[in-house]
């Protein structure tokens, strides 16, 4: 992805909400369903994970599973929160 692009869509994500929420069972079938249902809806979505949410792995690990799971891109990991867009 270009440069100026994924720029864009950073700051797009900056002012939007998260709306998924990945709690202590991680990341399971219904949380994938969901994460596809917005991105079908939004094309950009932003995901909260709990601390517990990776268990031990690193949360751009995680957020790497989601991309892979979900056919998105990652463009962004601050924190616990990823952005995802397709």
């Amino acid at each position: 992805m270009e440069k100026e692009k994924l720029y864009q869509l950073k700051n797009e994500a900056t002012k939007i909400k998260p709306l998924i929420n990945v709690g202590k069972n991680g990341i399971t079938d219904s949380v994938l369903e969901e994460i596809n249902k917005q991105v079908k809806a939004n094309r950009l979505v932003k995901i909260k994970m709990l601390k517990s949410s990776s268990g031990a792995e690193d949360i751009k690990v995680s957020a790497e599973k989601l991309a892979e799971a979900t056919r998105t891109t990652v463009i962004d990991v601050r924190g616990s929160t990823v952005v995802l867009y397709r």
